[in-house]
């Protein structure tokens, strides 16, 4: 159903049922039932919610729980990260009609880390392909004169670029972060230039300042006093001593998250036992380097060097890899970097030595600490002359694959980039013009770390150390591509697109046809119609339902084909299992080229969407139909409101006759990226027989605790061939926890599937 058959709503109170679902959680329902409603009882039926979980199941919601928006709002708000920003953001409703009247060529001045930025809005609306009821309405913005070269885009966001502009000079926001030029009612919040603890909500454990002492506690409510922005607390402590109480503190003296008592006291041991007292270590800012605390090892990132008050020796600022520091790079209520809360740390320079997990067994006290730029060179140097060696193919997969310290090694939440390079690069050659493309001078470090340092030596020797994908995600964050990529978990598509569109700029994989425009993008998310009747789909099924649902077609053959599945988040899951398909044909999907009437064999020549869900034509392949052969489908009574569409044929298969022995177009399945409980594992197809599957996981196991090492670990996976050689209903009634082998992960936990066309593969 279209968006406008829908009533939309935002949630005002905590209704009975679901209990899970947060206020200002945005939901809709069909309108003829929602109106149905309004008019005879209290309840609306058959509502839907769409950021919880259960999305996909309706509840019968009490009217005084919601307050109903418009389409427009609704998209609006969709766009804001979390429900508490869109509950208070749609309480300042004058904002919200304010952003709904900018257009297109408007100049506008944008908020984004805290800088007020000039601009032109170049584009307005979804980041990406359809999705159904609505999408999220966000704001491209080309930014004007002096702020040239503060945006982090060129009109790309996600996989679909909407403007064109400079390099770094477009940005994406949503309606909160923007103003219109001489706006008489600015959007509140938005601009004003708020303390550093805003974002506050109910239930948030916060820490406060009462006569400069350091208490804790939760926010029960924000309120503005005589113009003055208060938080009510429930204190853990009051000034005497005595747990519980209320106060009110400004915000200026409220900080999110719970900051230690005395944030920079922690004990270090600055001369370990194996290294003399104040080693002359060359230091820099990007070093690897370790500390010995009184808890044990912590490992991190310098992230600055200097004088901090009150103390005369240098110091360094360091981001650690785990939750174990005092601050998100503050001291004293000075920002000297940032990184996420209690990842920060602020000590003696002399308490730092180099990361002994990615150094040699000599450590000699003396050489430089480690810097991601140091070993790049190192290995670089020593390899520049190597060209690409040849992806494994299944003779050598035995030799070099299988078995544990095989594959590429995991590092701190490595796992979303290990799975993607792994799938990518081991078996198949299908992404090697990535290593071929002619990088600027800037970038090409990323990609000589990339050919050197990863794929040749996965495909020479068969493992790759967890240092090298370090410094591939260091010298990735150092570009600027995300401020986090050294330590918190992503999603491979993520890292897929920085690495294609931002890094090596490879032109997009996948060209799509929508409404007589092309579309471009590296990978492509399936989503389906809520009235689709898959129980145990097949990929092909999917992405047929898929491109049905959205009306898009394949402007041309991809060589690759990344289909994300049809998921939500890492817990959600539309399908308990999903058949993967070997081959996947695209022959009906493409807006031009022959293909086959699904009746006689013919050339067709029309194409009948509304037959496409006919279970009369079988479950599988869109419905193509020679002439006459959709005149008398069509003859019957129940197919007369259908509308058949011409398709585009080309000249000379309709001059030559419709019996040619048409070919189809088809790609075969490399690679299946699962995911469960956070964590990435991969499938790889490295040959023609059905039991040519080996299983990736690049922490399997691991030697040692908290300063110890992963073990990855690479399985033959026969079994996942007699799965798939079953019935679906054989494969129905297979119980996960009784399927051998990892056989239970690639059919139950799929995320992303790789798809390759030999014929368009260019490979040397």
């Amino acid at each position: 159903m279209a968006a406008e058959n829908y009533n939309y709503f935002i949630l005002i109170k905590k209704p009975e049922s679901p209990r899970g679902v947060n206020l200002g959680c945005l939901c809709y329902s069909y309108k003829f039932k929602s109106d149905r409603s309004h008019r005879s009882s209290s309840k609306i039926p058959s509502v839907y919610f769409m950021n919880a979980q259960k999305s996909f199941k309706s509840y019968d919601l009490d009217v005084s729980t919601v307050k109903e928006l418009s389409r427009q709002e609704a998209s609006l708000l969709l766009a804001l990260p979390d429900d508490g920003e869109r509950l208070k953001w749609f309480d300042e409703r004058n904002a919200l009609q304010n952003a709904g009247g900018l257009t297109v060529g408007a100049s506008v001045t944008v908020k984004e880390d805290g800088q007020l930025l000039r601009g032109i809005i170049r584009y307005i609306g979804p980041k990406d392909h359809h999705r159904h009821p609505i999408t999220a309405a966000y704001f491209g913005v080309e930014l004007q004169e002096a702020d040239h070269g503060k945006g982090n885009t060129d009109g790309w966001f996600g996989s679909v670029k909407n403007f064109s502009c400079k390099t770094n000079c477009g940005i994406y926001v949503p309606f909160s972060a923007i103003r219109a030029d001489g706006l008489d009612s600015p959007l509140p919040l938005a601009l004003e230039q708020q303390p550093e603890s805003e974002g506050l909500n109910p239930g948030d454990r916060v820490t406060y300042f009462v006569n400069d002492e350091c208490r804790h506690g939760m926010v029960v409510n924000v309120l503005e006093e005589a113009g003055q922005h208060m938080v009510q607390i429930s204190t853990d402590t009051d000034e005497s001593g005595k747990r519980g109480g209320l106060v009110r503190v400004h915000l200026d003296k409220v900080a999110k998250g719970e900051v230690p008592t005395e944030p920079q006291r922690m004990e270090v041991n600055t001369a370990p036992e194996d290294v003399a007292a104040a080693p002359d270590w060359s230091l820099d800012v990007n070093s690897l380097v370790e500390v010995t605390v009184e808890s044990g090892n912590l490992y991190g990132i310098i992230r600055w060097i200097g004088k901090l008050p009150g103390r005369e020796e240098a110091s360094v600022g360091l981001e650690l890899e785990e939750d174990k520091g005092t601050s998100d790079g503050t001291f004293k209520k000075h920002r000297y970097f940032t990184c996420p809360m209690k990842r920060a740390l602020f000590i003696k320079q002399s308490s730092c030595r180099p990361d002994s997990r990615f150094q040699s067994s000599s450590g000699n006290v003396g050489e430089k600490i480690p810097k991601v730029e140091d070993r790049e060179d190192d290995v670089a140097s020593s390899s520049e002359n190597l060209e690409i060696g040849d992806p494994i193919d299944t003779e050598r997969v035995d030799e070099l694959l299988i078995g544990r310290m095989r594959g590429i090694q995991g590092h701190c939440n490595s796992c979303y980039m290990d799975a993607a390079l792994f799938s990518l690069f081991s078996c198949s050659p299908v992404m090697d013009p990535l290593l071929f493309k002619v990088p600027s001078p800037k970038n090409a470090s990323v990609q000589s770390m990339l050919l050197h340092n990863i794929v040749n030596p996965l495909r020479s020797k068969g493992f790759v150390e967890g240092c090298h994908i370090m410094k591939l995600r260091q010298q990735l964050q150092k570009l600027g591509c995300s401020h986090s990529f050294t330590f918190d978990e992503k999603d491979p598509e993520e890292f897929l697109i920085v690495i294609m569109q931002q890094i090596l700029a490879l032109d997009p994989l996948l060209k799509l046809s929508v409404g007589g425009k092309t579309q471009e993008s590296y990978c492509y998310q399936i989503f389906l119609d809520q009235n689709h009747r898959l129980v145990l789909p097949t990929v092909q099924q999917l992405l047929e339902h898929s491109f049905h649902t959205a009306e898009l077609k394949l402007a041309e053959v991809p060589s690759c084909l990344i289909l994300q599945m049809p998921r939500f988040g890492k817990k959600f899951k539309m399908f308990d299992k999903i058949i993967p398909s070997l081959e996947l044909d695209i022959t009906d999907l493409l807006n031009e080229g022959p293909q086959q009437c699904i009746l006689c064999g013919d050339l067709a020549g029309e194409e009948c969407t509304d037959c496409f869900k006919d279970p009369l034509f079988g479950s599988t392949g869109l419905k193509v139909f020679c002439r006459d052969c959709s005149t008398k489908v069509h003859a019957h009574p129940l197919r007369h409101s259908h509308k058949p569409a011409a398709l585009n044929i080309p000249a000379e298969y309709t001059i030559h006759g419709n019996r040619r022995g048409l070919t189809r177009d088809k790609l075969k399945l490399f690679a299946v990226l699962c995911i469960e409980t956070s964590h990435y594992v991969s499938f790889v197809k490295h040959g023609p027989n059905s039991s040519d599957w080996i299983f990736f996981d690049s922490m399997a196991d691991r030697h040692g605790e908290s300063d110890g090492y992963n073990i990855p670990e690479v399985k033959a996976c026969p079994e996942v061939g007699v799965y798939l050689d079953m019935s679906p209903a054989e494969l129905a009634n297979q119980v996960p926890r009784d399927m051998k082998g990892e056989a239970k992960r690639l059919f139950c936990d799929a995320y992303m599937y790789l798809y390759q066309s030999t014929s368009m593969c260019l490979y040397r």
